[in-house]
């Protein structure tokens, strides 16, 4: 049997450093965090070859004393810990004292530091038998660190390229930035300044900052939140759904300003966002919350990027309601839902003084029950409304009642399936089917919340053949599709017969709409899970009850269908996430025709 040997302190900071440190970018991570604890407003990051060759940090912080600086390169020796009972009250980045002994494990390490009002700052080698020497500096601390894994082989081959390292880095230090608004960054790459962001005081600071981070899109699709229950604060900015992401490489969330990636935050972010984001988009965010630290365990990962939550259910629907109580409450004029062109000037703005003769709309030449589109607006005042504009005089603005509204109003219908709107920017396109799916499942989710969706008597009731499970589950499940306005009953073993319709859908498909909701009610399987799907259900149900396409509106129904987004909470989306209308400027429209050029 092979003789036990207690391991060597090298060796175990060597251990240790494989589970604190991955590659360069974890380095810069602890690094980084112990400047930012240290209580400085300035941090610098030097990096070469990706941070293979040198990762230099230098902060105005504190600083350590030069009787310290042996010690802060010991295992478990921190200034933030004491007791046990510390870890509950815990607000600091780090506390392990773990970082600089295992960095200095694996590299060739030297710490120099400087205390205010001292004469000289303290430079120190991590390597055996070093002294502290005498060293330049103003105050505060710079660490360097060469040749990460000269002396682990093993670990070395598994870094990748120096761009990919780098860009691991890069990533890291903007997820640092937007934690700390209040604390000036620089980073540089083989001499070269990638960042150089100044601290932020006021919301608009902060927002710029985001903007030199994230670029400008995402800033100007920033949506404010701010929020607060007992014990906890939710701040910061939710983007629109129109700058939804292919991964999601945009969703920044800290607590008590630590950077975290926890499951239960994701699902209320994701949950929120449900309504209004087409199938496999992210959404994206930069989001803040504060919280005693007795009700957060932060010491579950090694890296410190997973926290346990002693209250997760309470967070988990304090974020889901504040999230999706914003995104209901954006004015429509803000949820320009796509561009027609690539943006490369600001929009020009139209002057609300257009007369009936610059208008075009052609009156569909067959006619039609205007009931049948369920559009709850007053159809007749949207036309007086719309009629009594255009009889100003040319060049005079309508009286404070009469201006035009955020989507204008309607020109012309497009192959039945579009709408052409005029509003003060230019041209508005509307696909009709999605934005009446959205009007109609708002309408029917307000309806179920309130236990109030009006069931219509079918004059004959229609009998359907099903399979025998889909029989059954018609009748385990007779309350939910009840209280969703259906009334079904079973009359044989694969034979049901449909007695009442939601009357928001009586103009629907009955016998396609039963057997889509069904098959959703399979595919959900039990009760509890198909009452956590309601919304699901109610989204297929709202898009059988939508105006189709090829359908002939007539210039009072278009004007309709646009007062009605314009009052529904998330139009700018259907139920699957796509938009329901475009945003085109005169100045777009200008540059297809080359105007002014």
């Amino acid at each position: 049997m092979p003789e036990i040997k207690t391991l060597s302190s090298h060796l175990v900071n060597q251990i240790a450093a494989g589970e604190v440190i991955e590659r360069p970018s974890s380095v810069v991570k602890e690094l980084v965090e112990n400047s930012i604890d240290s209580g400085a407003t300035s941090v610098e990051v030097n990096i070469e070859a990706g941070g293979t060759k040198l990762i230099k940090i230098t902060d105005n912080g504190c600083g350590i004393a030069k009787t310290d600086l042996a010690l802060a390169l010991s295992r478990h020796a921190t200034s933030k810990i004491k007791a046990l009972d510390d870890l509950n009250g815990i607000l600091s980045l780090g506390f392990r004292g773990e970082a600089l002994p295992s960095i200095a494990s694996i590299s060739r390490l030297t710490i120099t530091s400087k205390i205010k009002n001292n004469d000289c700052a303290w430079s120190l080698s991590a390597r055996d038998n070093a002294e502290p020497a005498p060293a330049s500096l103003k105050d505060g601390t710079q660490i360097e660190v060469r040749d990460i894994f000269y002396n682990v082989p093993a670990r070395k081959k598994f870094l990748k390229t120096d761009r990919t390292e780098y860009s691991h880095i890069e990533s890291l230090i903007k997820t640092l930035i937007l934690s700390h608004p209040h604390i000036a960054f620089k980073l540089t790459h083989n001499q070269k300044t990638i960042y150089q962001i100044s601290a932020a005081e006021t919301p608009e600071q902060q927002k710029y900052r985001i903007e030199q981070v994230c670029g400008k899109s995402f800033a100007e699709s920033l949506i404010p939140l701010s929020a607060d229950i007992e014990g906890y604060h939710l701040k910061g900015w939710v983007a629109l759904p129109v700058f939804s992401r292919s991964q999601p490489d945009f969703q920044y969330f800290y607590i008590n300003e630590r950077v975290i990636k926890d499951k239960v935050v994701a699902h209320a972010m994701k949950l929120a966002y449900r309504d209004v984001l087409f199938h496999g988009r992210h959404p994206a965010y930069v989001c803040y919350l504060q919280m005693k630290p007795d009700v957060i365990d932060v010491n579950v990962h090694p890296q410190k990027h997973e926290v346990r939550f002693r209250e997760s259910r309470l967070v988990h629907d304090f974020i889901y309601r504040t999230v999706n109580r914003i995104l209901a409450q954006v004015p429509v004029e803000q949820q320009q839902t796509a561009q027609v062109l690539p943006v490369g000037q600001e929009p020009l703005q139209a002057q609300p003084n257009v007369s009936q003769s610059e208008l075009y709309y052609e009156q569909p030449k067959h006619g039609f029950d205007q009931s049948a589109l369920n559009l709850n607006s007053a159809v007749q005042d949207t036309a007086q409304v719309y009629d009594s504009l255009f009889t100003q005089s040319k060049g005079e603005l309508p009286e404070q009642k009469n201006t035009i509204p955020p989507l204008g109003f309607a020109l012309a219908q497009l192959k039945g399936i579009y709408v052409l709107a005029e509003n003060e920017q230019g041209l508005l396109i509307v696909d009709m089917h999605a934005a009446h799916e959205r009007i109609v499942y708002e309408r029917l989710k307000e309806s179920y919340q309130q236990q109030a969706i009006i069931a219509q008597p079918l004059l004959v009731p229609i009998s359907l053949h099903v399979s025998q499970s889909e029989a059954d589950l018609v009748e385990v499940q007779r309350t939910s599709l009840v209280g969703l306005g259906l009334v079904i009953d079973r009359l044989a073993p694969e034979q049901i017969s449909v007695r009442q319709v939601p009357a928001l859908l009586k103009q629907s498909d009955t016998e396609d709409l039963v057997r889509d909701v069904i098959a959703d009610m399979q595919e959900f399987g039990s009760s509890e899970r198909i009452e956590q799907h309601q919304n699901e259900l109610l989204s297929t149900m709202a898009c059988h009850g939508s105006v189709r396409a090829n359908r002939l509106l007539t210039r009072e129904e278009m004007n309709a269908l646009l007062r009605d987004i314009e009052a529904t909470e998330r139009s700018g989306q259907c139920n699957h996430g796509r938009p329901t209308w475009m945003q085109m400027s005169l100045s777009q429209l200008d540059n297809l025709f080359k105007r002014g050029q």
